[in-house]
């Protein structure tokens, strides 16, 4: 890598080819980036469309590496992402003159004679160097190749990945996704794990969050920001592309049969998209308002997660409902006529009375409207274009236990239903199945009976066209996760994400100790504080921790303290809103990266095994 040095944007000071996933574009010193490509020789460029015509391997010039995977045409125009020596990307057009570009006027252009003339190229070359920033990016998937971008892909299994530690990761969920054939949503972090751009270049304090069976946080603890992630994975998808690697063969998993793609993959193969994930409508008059400012942040994503957990009224079912959430009496009489037809959905059969329908508007009726409202200002951020859309209400307050509001088959026939009379167009839904962070199944009616009612929710939602979602999936077994694939038949969605992480500390442990003791002092300082605060779990995990194997970082990459607080250390800032320490896990040794990339795709590879999405 060519000369790197630290620059301030705002407040924030970060050598930002060593902070992925923070800035909004991977082009943040234009002057620089449009000099690396006026150096080119000026006989490169018929060259390098000569090969691109061809589907020859792309030459490379000095300061210029263009990815082959990222190659796209419209008409005789080439476009291509281009990486420079100081670790910017831009995206480059060469091509006759044919006016103005989809992408706009870019940053530098220049009109070059050709170079020998002949039939295969035109009299003249015009280049453009256009910038990788959000919006660009975004018409490029658009207008130019929308077989590249993250896209709508509507009720289909897949995972959802976690992404905390964002190119660290990527390459590894490309190469997993190409080996199985399985789709995903590769972009993926909830609200609670970023920052919004304008609080990480402003340098204010982290805002403040509830984490669903842990208690407040500070959010953004990943250190990326909404706009940022979506930039460096769009990026790190065209720089990989949908290929095979075969002088890398991806680990089989214990206990499963060898397995290799039915032939190669298509240069479009790769189906992926970008999650939005628990986008969240909080209780009281800002919940809303606050929920729009994410969307706003995420309006390039393709799958928006709607968290209104919080918002559910968890004492409607048992006749206590808040009279100000039942609908209006005249709107009322309209359900009570909507739900009163018997139906017969999945096998289940729904006819539920008239107490009843009002008991489940009770509890549904704040957050089916407030995904209305949701819906109508997505729309109007995607301008037309689709989007997949998920209703999450398996979370709840941490004062209502899991197994007091696991959704019944009437509430999920309820809510979807609703959904089709206001005409909102979900695709995907997530009930309580009694999946809990940080344990696997725990029901007491054992994987039985969990199987069964995952069997039973998920015939009902695909019944009616909408995919059932797993979430908070990390902690479930194998044998939980082949119940969910026996109970679906494989078509399910399954998200993780912290587990990828702590693969990330378990690999360090081994390669790179000191910094792996530093994020665990940090976790265990972290447990303290909780402990010390009244939290019982926390004093329950720092009691689990054995002194005697105290000096093995492989050991500690293990125990429940790295396991449930380690997760604050990565995008941890100072007084003054800077990064401690973010950018030292993105400048390790390529052993370590290495290592990472096949724990990532053995356990890829084992989860949609496991789920029934491949064979």
């Amino acid at each position: 890598m060519g000369t790197r040095q630290r620059m301030r944007f705002g407040r924030l000071e970060i050598d930002p080819a060593l902070s992925p996933g923070v800035l909004n574009t991977a082009t943040w010193d234009r002057a620089a980036a449009c000099a690396a490509v006026a150096a080119a020789d000026p006989a490169y460029w018929p060259a390098l469309l000569g090969a691109a015509e061809m589907g020859a391997a792309l030459p490379p010039a000095a300061g210029l590496a263009p990815h082959p995977a990222s190659v796209a045409w419209r008409g005789n125009a080439l476009y291509c992402l281009t990486g420079l020596t100081d670790g910017q990307q831009v995206l480059l057009e060469a091509g006759p003159d044919l006016g103005e570009s989809p992408l706009g006027a870019g940053i530098w252009n220049s009109l070059l004679p050709a170079q020998g003339g002949g039939p295969q190229h035109p009299p003249a070359i015009l280049l453009r160097v256009h910038p990788t920033d959000a919006p660009v990016l975004d018409r490029f998937f658009r207008q130019i190749a929308p077989d590249k971008g993250p896209r709508a892909l509507g009720p289909v299994p897949r995972l959802g990945v976690g992404t905390r530690m964002t190119t660290a990761v990527w390459p590894a969920i490309w190469e997993a996704m190409d080996f199985g054939g399985f789709a995903a949503n590769a972009i993926q972090n909830s609200v609670r794990e970023l920052n919004f751009l304008e609080t990480l270049l402003e340098a204010w304090p982290a805002e403040r969050n509830i984490a669903f069976g842990f208690g407040t946080i500070e959010a953004g603890y990943t250190g990326s920001s909404f706009e940022g992630l979506w930039v460096s994975g769009v990026l790190d998808a065209l720089k990989h592309g949908p290929q095979l690697h075969p002088e890398r063969s991806p680990v089989t998993p214990p206990g499963h049969p060898e397995r290799r793609p039915a032939g190669p993959q298509s240069k479009d193969a790769l189906r992926y998209g970008a999650d939005a994930d628990h986008i969240q409508v909080k209780r009281g008059p800002d919940g809303l308002a606050r929920a729009k400012r994410m969307l706003d942040a995420t309006r390039y994503y393709s799958f928006y997660t709607l968290d209104v957990s919080d918002v559910l009224d968890y004492d409607a079912l048992s006749g206590r409902a808040n009279p100000a959430r039942v609908p209006h009496t005249s709107v009322l009489r309209d359900v009570l006529a909507y739900h009163g037809e018997p139906r017969r959905i999945g096998g289940f059969d729904y006819r539920p009375d008239a107490a009843m329908v009002e008991r489940l508007a009770g509890k549904y009726w704040a957050a089916l409207d407030a995904v209305d409202t949701l819906r109508d200002y997505i729309c109007d951020l995607k301008g037309g274009h689709d989007f997949d859309l998920e209703l999450s209400i398996d979370e709840h307050p941490n004062d209502v236990p899991t197994f007091d509001c696991l959704t019944s088959e009437t509430e999920l026939i309820f809510v979807l239903l609703e959904a089709q009379r206001r005409g909102i167009p979900l695709t995907h839904i997530a009930p309580n199945f009694g999946v809990e962070k940080g344990t696997d199944y725990r029901g007491a009616d054992g994987l039985a009976g969990f199987e069964a009612r995952a069997r039973s929710l998920c015939r009902i939602a695909e019944e009616q066209g909408v995919m059932a979602d797993f979430h908070s999936g990390d902690d479930l077994s194998a044998a939980a996760r082949q119940a969910i694939g026996r109970a679906t038949g494989g078509r399910n969605h399954f998200k993780v994400s912290p587990n990828l992480q702590l693969l990330f500390g378990e690999v360090l442990a081994s390669h790179h100790p000191a910094l792996f003791r530093r994020w665990w002092e940090d976790a265990l300082a972290y447990a303290r504080a909780e402990a010390a605060a009244g939290s019982a779990f926390a004093a329950q995990c720092l009691a689990a921790v054995d002194p005697s194997r105290a000096g093995d970082p492989v050991t500690l990459a293990h125990d429940a303290v790295f396991h449930h607080f380690s997760f604050a250390f990565v995008g941890r800032r100072d007084a003054r809103g800077q990064f401690i320490c973010r950018e030292e896990f993105y400048d390790l040794s390529p052993a370590f990266y290495e290592a990472y990339r096949a724990r990532i795709v053995e356990y890829l590879l084992e989860l949609a095994a496991d789920l029934g999405q491949i064979e």
